[in-house]
Formats: structure tokens, sequence, C-alpha cells
């Protein structure tokens, strides 16, 4: 049994306690309007504001028939290039509001153009809209922009950045590097964190289950690539990829091997775990010095990869 006491400093803790007064662990066993109305309710308790100089718009691009909201945001009329951002929730929750804060702070640290995309959710969507709606995205900021296109996201999110990364290969504005934040990549519940932190605070492997059957329908996607990352028997040609991960959260293990299997191919692939975070530290970046750290080395890698440069940590 994980003795999280020691692993998780007070700071933390102090986090999963509030987060939990809003969102409690059982949300998963409420209905899906109910988990939105509290995700939101926790993301409004925790939105901390825009940076200064930070412009945002609110839009939509349309895409066979459909319109995909997105939200711009920018600190200069000629940014040196833009992130495409996808929001964590599980594809179940979230959108352009709960990650509202993230994006500004974002983009206002880096200098970048930030594009944060309003993917469709299930159960109303299930997979492969989600990865559909992502590659629109990029898509549309292909030809919007002249500008290097880095792909970024955490949880569900970090998962359809990786999906679009492979699915873009060989593009003629195929994204000059990703960040991946706790990502799910589909590494399979055998691996070492999922055994370990099968009971993590924030999320659990019967969370895991639960989003994982709600995404799919219970059709099974697991040789898919944009549904499950590591699936793919081929990651050669990927863009250079960053991916940091939480120590207590079962998903650490698949950062892990994402890495081991770019780098296998012959690409470049950076991952870091965080000593004692969890999963869903983003919203604590402003009261946890580990993830304020984390956060600042997320920054660092998006404005790299962004300029073209390699990064270390």
């Amino acid at each position: 049994m994980t003795d999280y006491r020691t692993l998780i400093d007070a700071e933390t803790w102090a986090f999963i306690d509030r987060t939990n007064s809003y969102y409690p662990p059982d949300t998963i066993d409420y209905t899906i309007d109910q988990q939105r109305a509290v995700y939101d309710r926790m993301c409004r308790e925790f939105f901390a504001g825009y940076p200064d100089g930070v412009k945002a718009e609110t839009t939509a691009i349309e895409a066979d028939g459909r319109a995909i909201p997105i939200r711009i945001y920018r600190v200069s009329e000629n940014p040196a290039a833009v992130v495409l951002y996808f929001h964590g929730g599980g594809f179940v929750v979230g959108g352009l509001e709960s990650h509202d804060d993230v994006c500004a702070e974002l983009s206002a640290r880096t200098g970048y153009e930030v594009v944060s995309v309003d993917y469709r959710l299930a159960p109303e969507h299930i997979h492969p809209a989600q990865a559909d709606d992502a590659f629109a995205a990029f898509e549309w900021a292909a030809k919007t922009y002249a500008k290097p296109l880095v792909l970024a996201g955490d949880s569900a999110g970090g998962n359809l950045a990786a999906g679009l990364a492979q699915r873009t290969r060989g593009h003629r504005r195929a994204p000059v590097g990703q960040v991946l934040i706790y990502p799910g990549l589909g590494g399979g519940m055998d691996k070492p964190s999922y055994a370990r932190h099968a009971e993590a605070p924030m999320l659990t492997v019967r969370d895991l289950v639960f989003y994982k059957d709600i995404r799919t329908g219970g059709a099974d996607f697991s040789s898919d690539p944009t549904y499950m990352p590591l699936a793919d028997p081929d990651l050669s040609g990927m863009p250079p990829t960053v991916v940091i991960t939480a120590e207590c959260d079962p998903l650490s293990s698949d950062g892990e091997a994402y890495r081991d299997r770019i780098l296998a191919a012959g690409g470049k692939a950076l991952w870091r775990e965080e000593a004692g975070l969890v999963h869903g530290y983003l919203r604590a970046r402003h009261t946890v010095q580990r993830a304020r750290e984390s956060f600042s080395r997320i920054v660092d890698a998006v404005a790299k990869l962004g300029a073209g440069n390699w990064v270390s940590f």
C-alpha cells in the first residue's frame, strides 16, 4: 500500500482537500450533467485571472458542417509561434472555461498565441469525435498561421495532442513540438504506476475505467493510435516531445513508455516525473511550490520548442 502521507507534502494535501471539497472522489457516480456542474464550479473556484496584457477572443471554426468553439489568447500582434491547447477532463467534462487562466498564463509567459480547442465531449460524442475535432483545429491553424505550431494538452488533452502529432506526421505544417502534461496514452494497466497508484488521490484506476468506457461507448478502439497513442507500432517521425507526469498518478508510466518508444524510433523525447505531485496539479500552480516549479518547466518547454530549440531539465 502506497503511503501518500510521506510522498505528498502539506501544500499538496491542502490542494487535494480543497479540490475534493468541490469535486468529491466519487463524482464519476454522479450523472453526466452533475459531473459537469461540479467540475465547472471547481474550476471557477480555482480561477486565477489573466496576467496583464493578455487579450482573448472566443470564436469558432467550421469543420464538416459543425462549429468547434475556440478561444485565442495573445499578448503580441506578432507572436513567434502558436500553441494548440487541448484541455483535460476525461473527455467528459471541461471546455474553454475550465482551462481559461492556464491558457492565458501560457500565452503571457511564452509570448505565443494560444488557441484553446473546445472539442466535443462524451458520452454524446464518442471516439473518434474528439480526435477529429483536434485534427480539424490543426488544419485550421495550419491554414491560418504561418508561424510554427506547438501542440500541448493535459490529461485527456495530452492524449489528443499525442494522437494529433502522430496523425500529422508528414504534413507540410507538421508541429514543431509537443508538450504533454500527465497524459493518458494507453500504456496498459499492468504498468508500474497503475499498480502502485491505483488508489491515488485525484485519479484512480476506477476513474480511468469509467472514462475509457464512456469515451468508447463500449467499442474496442485499442489498436487505434488516435485513441491510444502507444498502440502505434511505429513512433518514428514524431516531433520533439516533452512529457511531464505526476509521481502520484496511475498514468505516470505512460509518459515513460512514450518517451522510450520515441527515442527507440530515433526521435527526440524527454520525460520528467514530478515528485510528490498528483493528477490535475496545474490548478495548484499558484499555491503549491512543486506545482509552481513544474508549471515553469512546462512554460519553458513550450517556449523552447516553439523557437526550434531542445529542452533540458
